[in-house]
């Protein structure tokens, strides 16, 4: 496999199984996410849904019609001020990370952050201790590191920190009117 071979799309609703069994591999086995129960494809489909409604894109990645990793931007907080700022969230198959499918996702997604109005796109990655593959993606689009915070997870019976990336965006449209 090859980045070349990877499709970007928009998921559907027949992809959200595929979607739930890729995070729940993360759930279940790393400290990338602070879930621990994954949610369901019924889950997903309403984070689709809600993501969809709120002009924020939702990606698969596939190859040979197989989704083999999705991202998506979400709201950073609920409160109406951080309306133009964005949470990304990137997760790939186990079999097809380091194969450059987070990259073409990553650079999928920011564009159409852009295009839907948003200003600033942060991404909370936790730190494991370990040389973090989605820190260096990050970095490697021009995210920098905006803050830590320590010991406010707790998952596989350790605390971990979180690091703060942002990356700001140049909207290709004007923000809606107030």
């Amino acid at each position: 496999m090859s980045a070349e071979s990877v499709r970007i799309r928009p998921a559907h609703p027949d992809d959200l199984e595929a979607v739930a069994a890729i995070y729940a591999h993360y759930v279940h086995n790393s400290v990338a996410t602070f879930d621990e129960v994954p949610p369901t494809a019924e889950d997903w489909r309403a984070k689709a849904y809600d993501l969809h409604a709120r002009g924020l894109p939702f990606l698969v990645a596939e190859e040979d019609w197989e989704v083999v990793g999705f991202a998506y931007a979400g709201p950073w907080r609920p409160k109406p001020a951080y309306r133009h700022t964005a949470e990304d969230t990137v997760y790939i198959s186990p079999d097809h990370t380091a194969k450059g499918v987070g990259r073409a996702l990553l650079s999928t997604l920011l564009p159409l952050c852009a295009d839907a109005g948003v200003r600033r796109v942060l991404a909370v990655i936790a730190d494991g201790g370990d040389d973090n593959t989605s820190s260096r993606l990050h970095k490697s689009f021009g995210f920098t590191e905006a803050g830590r915070l320590t010991e406010v997870g707790f998952k596989h019976n350790r605390w971990i920190d979180t690091v703060l990336y942002e990356l700001e965006l140049k909207p290709r449209q004007a923000p809606p009117a107030e």
